[in-house]
């Protein structure tokens, strides 16, 4: 389930596996990210820059409602900052989703995912209940994961007052947030709850080690680096941290009794393999799993729904999965471990 090494072109530069419709949005990210790891090293400096940069144009996705709101965080931790999204629509009790954004565990937040979140809650019917757990290097492994498993059991505890079916609580996120929705899920299982319908993980970083063929194939020219992956689980572990850790690298981790799982990946993505094999690890678990690969697309694509057909599907395929998770709702048979 590995991405093969591209084959040289005659003048000796690799082919661009990248789908062509991509590349154009591939560049402007390019240009707009911090050079982290490179011309940025200080993670305050990178923060200031990523906020700096101008936001997407138009009005964000319409919802029923957005609430700002704190819930308790782990024991002596702070509150956390979460963004309740509802659907329009009548009250009828709907799935809920607690979703924990990318950023490599150093950077965005509430704001730079507020669009995903919106297209979520849209595409799922589901309440969604992002988080914004606390950041690395300030606030290191495990800190992150405790942040999110806390989240969790506020949402479940309030799920009547959220709007949700009791048997449709749902994990997310996408990059280093699909790593915290795995790590969540690994702690609901071996703290005997709360019990989880699903987990949706979008290009999740599975394997700390870094030592997956995609580092290779896709370090660079596809926006988010290999050295960019380096600075992230530097910041995150720490200079004594464990990347073996089980809640680290979800990969090495026992992955039976874990709940259904549905799991994007992009071809042209460092962390390609890494989530290929978890998907394929947890299928060999016994965990019910989809896979949605998309080879032509990047990591970070599923922010572009608006622009690129691959993320539109994507999107639409991981709000299925959600809404598949109310007891009368079955999920589409249309993408099961199919390429996108």
């Amino acid at each position: 389930m590995t991405e093969s090494a591209p084959t040289g072109r005659p003048d000796g530069l690799p082919v661009d596996r990248l789908d062509p419709e991509a590349r154009p949005f591939v560049e402007l990210l390019t240009a707009v990210f911090p050079d982290i790891g490179g011309a940025v090293t200080d993670p305050v400096e990178a923060r200031r820059l990523l906020a700096a940069a101008p936001a997407p144009p138009g009005e964000p996705p319409a919802v029923g409602s957005v609430e700002d709101r704190t819930v308790p965080g782990p024991e002596g931790a702070p509150p956390l900052p979460v963004r309740v999204y509802r659907p329009e629509g009548d009250a009828r009790p709907r799935p809920t989703t607690v979703f924990f954004h990318g950023g490599g565990w150093v950077l965005c937040g509430l704001d730079t995912h507020d669009r995903t979140c919106r297209t979520l809650c849209r595409e799922s019917g589901a309440v969604v209940v992002s988080v914004d757990y606390r950041l690395a290097p300030e606030a290191r492994f495990p800190a992150p994961v405790e942040d999110a498993y806390a989240a969790l059991l506020w949402a479940a505890a309030h799920i009547a007052e959220l709007g949700g079916e009791p048997a449709a609580l749902v994990v997310a996120g996408d990059s280093a947030g699909g790593n915290l929705a795995a790590a969540a899920a690994l702690l609901a299982r071996d703290r005997r709850g709360p019990a989880l319908a699903r987990q949706v993980l979008i290009y999740p970083a599975t394997d700390m080690a870094g030592a997956h063929a995609s580092y290779r194939t896709n370090g660079a020219g596809y926006y988010l680096t290999a050295a960019h992956m380096r600075w992230y689980r530097d910041h995150y572990l720490g200079p004594d941290g464990d990347p073996r850790h089980p809640l680290a690298s979800p990969l090495r981790a026992e992955l039976a009794g874990l709940p259904p799982a549905h799991v994007v990946t992009a071809g042209c993505d460092p962390l390609c393999d890494e989530g290929r094999a978890f998907a394929a690890a947890l299928a060999a678990a016994g965990v019910e799993v989809t896979e949605d690969h998309h080879p032509g697309m990047f990591h970070s694509f599923l922010a572009l729904h608006e622009y690129l057909g691959a993320s539109a599907r994507a999107v639409r395929r991981a709000g299925d999965a959600i809404a598949s998770t109310l007891p009368d709702r079955k999920i589409s048979g249309d993408h099961g471990g199919v390429a996108g």
